[in-house]
């Protein structure tokens, strides 16, 4: 696997994603998204059971668009240096100026980017150059140091076919994981295709 790896080009995000920072300063939007480490970016409403914010406090918020990706500092067991997600809600929101969006060009396929995003080969970077600030459950790194990080990017096709690959996989775990016990052939075809996605996430994460 170590020649593949090779082959592959070390990016800085920078080089090809920019630092959304338009506001909602017309009031036109008025959902609310949040970026969670379990479920992604969704709304507010779906994520809390209640809108935590009101019109009079979102015209401050960043607008996220779709396909825009956010990062969220809030650290967890599941995301100790805080999640990175792309909103796949089809629709626009805006989310807290506490989150960083920002958008992604033509040169890196987004799907694998959001793959990428879910392994830890970019925790290193995070642990080495930010902290987790005076707040324990918030990890703080400043814009500029955040667009330095280094990106693994292979070919646009190979890109695309981790990233089909990473998506049928992922598909077919939920489907297996919705189905009673008793039909999952005693786990097996769960199991295999557990093992398929961490292979190729493994693959993502090699140095």
């Amino acid at each position: 696997m170590r020649p593949l790896a090779l082959s592959w080009e070390q990016r800085k995000l920078g080089e090809f994603s920019k630092k959304i920072t338009t506001k909602n300063a017309d009031g036109g939007l008025s959902e609310t998204f949040t970026n969670s480490a379990e479920q992604g970016v969704i709304s507010q409403l779906d994520y809390f059971d209640h809108d935590i914010t009101n019109d009079a406090n979102i015209s401050g918020y960043y607008v996220v668009q779709p396909d825009n990706f956010v990062y969220n500092p809030r650290i967890s067991v599941t995301a100790p240096c805080g999640p990175i997600n792309r909103n796949r809600l089809n629709r626009a929101g805006v989310m807290s100026p506490l989150y960083t969006v920002f958008s992604v060009d033509e040169s890196v396929d987004k799907t694998y980017l959001e793959h990428y995003f879910k392994t830890s080969r970019w925790h290193d970077f995070m642990f080495l150059e930010g902290n987790s600030g005076a707040r324990s459950d918030r990890f703080s790194i400043s814009d500029a140091t955040f667009f330095e990080m280094p990106i693994w990017c292979p070919k646009i096709p190979e890109q695309r076919a981790i990233a089909k690959q990473l998506e049928t996989t992922d598909s077919l775990i939920t489907l297996h994981q919705r189905e009673p016990p008793h039909t999952m052939k005693e786990g097996k075809n769960a199991n295999r295709h557990q093992w398929r996605i961490t292979f190729l996430r493994l693959l993502l994460a090699m140095d």
